[in-house]
């Protein structure tokens, strides 16, 4: 009769203990990676999205509708987006489900917002009559005021001829001057950035050679003798660059938009064009392609809301290689003094904690603290003392990549030591009295056997910091980070590594895409698409690592590991 409650018990005493709290464990480790999958793909499905090209519709409304787009009864755009529509009334809502209206309503790209003052409008679904694809509808990408949709009329051209869109050589002859204004528009930023640049600077360092001379002074005299020949380069380099750029507005680009209105391009405003209901598959990939690499390859444009993202690249990587050099000596050298030579005792327990709770410390304490120690007290030293000339103008004194990386070094450095900590710790305690009995040094032992078998811990350590560094935006706003940077901080122009200079950052460039832009619903396709880059970026500048740990890991194994 008791025999099933006996079998229960059996089978209860067999369980292992704690069966439940894994099971438990495991739902739990599910749930995080299912939820991680899913932000993941939300970022890439919507980051992929901004450079794939989408068909243009054309929708016209009823006569005696009250829908209408500007003066017109047609709108013309791609579809962004589709949701219901949000009717706050009840008794409204009710009325039209009754009516049998439609609760659709789609968000549609129209451009041209030098015309509208918008680039997107949303449109009643149950309003429209008819929805078509028109095939000469173009899309201009252009330099200002974001792209253009628009059917294509006229080519005014240097001659003062008129070539028709309807001439069959118009694509042809449209799609060469586009390429002569992208190569003039390089030639003019390489004459401005580069021979200009390095002139201009050159000329303001003599100027402040020549402040406190007397102007009837030899030395005055002297240095003005240098300065006149390049001011001669100056503007002659100048007056190119400006022919360059009346060349761009020689020839005139005539388009009509939906409104009826005609528009009148310049040529050098035109960054390019495609006809989005003429693409075939192939020819979407394709452009999709271009569009990546563009935004991978260009400066921004248009309140960063257009055109590409290198300079924050390029200042992300160079602001995290520059944290990684800074906190990997601090921390390690830091971790050997605590383990190796520290008594243990109440202050050494103490600094751990210390260092500990530093790692909980908002960001944006570090980057007061950074604001107020490296850019005004180190920063305002280092301009005393060698920059006197250029002051009241700072040098060092305001916000820099190196103080940048200074500052998310010193928010960092708490993650190094603690994983240096481990792996000097885990070294076998036979390798180091090995080596102390066949005679070496305490510090020779921790230089050959410690040391080259804790790397990989090390650069765990490193793994985390630049993981959270390259990441990092509230501090960087106080020391050095800026909206758009006019020059990068490497460049060709001695000594090529401007550790003073601001810098463009991915993180910032997020946070400024999203809250601060003009025109959010713009903006918010390339916040997307940045934050997908700074994804991968971070997840590559970690790959390379984490294979550097493995190599070093397997070089040094030992029994131990």
């Amino acid at each position: 009769m008791h025999a099933p409650a006996d079998n229960l018990k059996a089978r209860s005493a067999l369980r292992a203990p704690g069966e439940a709290l894994v099971w438990l464990c495991g739902m739990g480790l599910s749930l995080g990676l299912l939820m991680v999958v899913g932000l993941l793909a939300v970022i890439v499905m919507n980051g992929a999205s901004v450079f794939w090209p989408r068909q243009v519709v054309q929708m016209r409304f009823a006569e005696d509708s009250p829908a209408k787009f500007m003066e017109s009864k047609t709108i013309v755009g791609e579809v962004a987006k589709k949701q219901e529509k949000i009717i706050s009334d009840v008794k409204l809502r009710e009325e039209a489900a009754a009516r049998g209206e439609s609760s659709e309503e789609w968000q549609l790209y129209v451009g041209n917002k030098d015309v509208y003052g918008l680039n997107f409008a949303y449109v009643d679904r149950g309003a429209v009559v008819e929805t078509t694809a028109p095939r000469d509808i173009m899309r201009i990408e252009r330099m200002e005021y974001g792209d253009a949709l628009g059917v294509p009329r006229a080519l005014l051209l240097q001659d003062g001829t008129q070539m028709s869109a309807t001439d069959p050589s118009f694509y042809g002859k449209f799609s060469a001057l586009v390429k002569d204004a992208k190569r003039l528009r390089r030639e003019i930023m390489r004459l401005e950035r580069k021979e200009i640049g390095a002139i201009n600077a050159e000329i303001q360092g003599l100027q402040l050679d020549q402040r406190g001379l007397a102007e009837d002074s030899g030395e005055y005299q002297a240095i003005q003798q240098k300065v006149a020949p390049l001011q001669e380069r100056y503007e002659v380099l100048a007056t190119k660059a400006g022919e360059l750029r009346a060349q761009q507005d020689d020839v005139k680009f005539v388009y009509q938009v939906v409104t009826g209105q005609e528009q009148t391009l310049d040529i050098g405003q035109v960054v390019g064009f495609y006809y989005p209901n003429q693409l075939s598959v192939m020819d979407r990939a394709g452009l999709f392609i271009h569009k990546a690499w563009s935004f991978l390859a260009e400066d921004p444009r248009e309140a960063n809301t257009e055109g590409g993202v290198f300079p924050a690249i390029f200042g992300t990587v160079i602001m995290t290689l520059l944290m990684s050099i800074a906190v990997v000596p601090f921390g390690v050298i830091a971790a050997i003094y605590l383990r190796e030579y520290a008594s243990q005792g109440f202050f050494v327990r103490a600094v751990r904690i210390a260092v500990n709770n530093l790692a909980g410390v908002p960001s944006i304490v570090f980057g007061v603290f950074g604001l107020g120690f490296f850019v005004y007290f180190v920063g305002g030293t280092i301009d005393s003392i060698f920059f006197a000339k250029s002051l009241p103008t700072p040098t060092f004194g305001t916000g820099g990549i190196l103080w940048a990386a200074l500052t998310l070094a010193l928010m960092t450095v708490p993650v190094v030591i603690v994983a240096t900590e481990e792996a000097l710790a885990a070294v076998p305690r036979g390798a180091r009295e090995g080596s102390l009995a066949c005679g070496a040094s305490k510090w020779q032992t921790i230089q050959w056997i410690v040391l080259p078998s804790s790397i990989p811990g090390i650069l765990t350590g490193l793994i985390l910091a630049m993981a959270r560094g390259a990441g990092e935006v509230a501090p960087l706003m106080l020391v050095g980070v800026v909206k758009l940077a006019p020059t990068l901080p490497l460049d060709g122009v001695w000594p090529f590594m401007h550790l003073e200079r601001k810098f463009m950052h991915l993180g910032f460039h997020i946070y400024d895409l999203g809250f601060q832009s003009p025109d959010s619903e713009a903006a918010k396709p390339m916040v997307f698409a940045t934050t997908l880059l700074l994804i991968v970026l971070v997840v590559m500048l970690n790959l390379g690592a984490i294979i550097l740990r493995e190599r070093l890991r397997r070089r040094y194994r030992t029994g131990a590991f």
